[in-house]
């Protein structure tokens, strides 16, 4: 019998809240004012309305369990005092690690270095 190593599992955290209504401000500020959008996480990894095929098929290809979260369902589901978005936690046993801050995400200029920061980070 082989001990495997625990999967990893990650939690993204989009510096957006949940709900329609932010949705739909989200959408209108990605396309009229893109340049002043606050998720970097979320510029990168989403066209103007779904999900990038090259950010699905690299989340599918990490060795690691995600979970996404907008701001307000994380500060409910974790409890965390965290301030700024968007991030990347490891949770490690119950206790988040963080993987990636908003500044290390927000240098992010590209898919590519996303995925690299990412995969870097773990």
């Amino acid at each position: 019998m082989t001990n495997q190593p625990a999967t990893k599992y990650l939690v993204f955290v989009y510096n957006a809240d949940s709900g329609m209504f932010n949705t739909l401000t989200d959408i209108a500020h990605k396309i009229f004012s893109p340049q002043t959008y606050e998720c970097n996480l979320c510029a990168i990894s989403h066209s103007y309305l779904s999900e990038r095929s090259e950010w699905r098929d690299f989340i599918q290809e990490l060795d690691a369990e995600c979970e996404f979260l907008h701001r307000d369902e994380f500060l409910k589901k974790y409890a965390s005092d965290e301030k700024n978005f968007p991030l990347i936690f490891e949770n490690v046993d119950n206790k988040l690690v963080l993987k990636l801050s908003a500044d290390d995400i927000n240098k992010c200029q590209s898919m590519d270095e996303l995925k690299s920061a990412i995969t870097a980070s773990l």
